[in-house]
């Protein structure tokens, strides 16, 4: 796994307690703003794992063509 995504992770775990805190304490802008992140952590997340699919079959090209 890479760093971007380990980042995305914390940032949609983050997300989701600020949430919850949100919805706990009726306190709108703290659940729009834990939403917000978790969004953005669940696309960070996406991204690096797209990024390290990408690498690995790059790197399974690059294997095949030095046989």
């Amino acid at each position: 796994m890479g760093q971007q995504e380990t980042r995305g992770k914390v940032k949609k775990v983050q997300g989701q307690v600020k949430e919850a805190v949100g919805k706990i304490t009726d306190n709108r802008k703290l659940e729009r703003e834990g939403s917000r992140e978790r969004a953005e952590g669940a696309a960070q997340e996406s991204l690096g794992k797209a990024r390290r699919k990408v690498s690995e079959f790059v790197g399974g090209i690059a294997k095949a063509i030095k046989k």
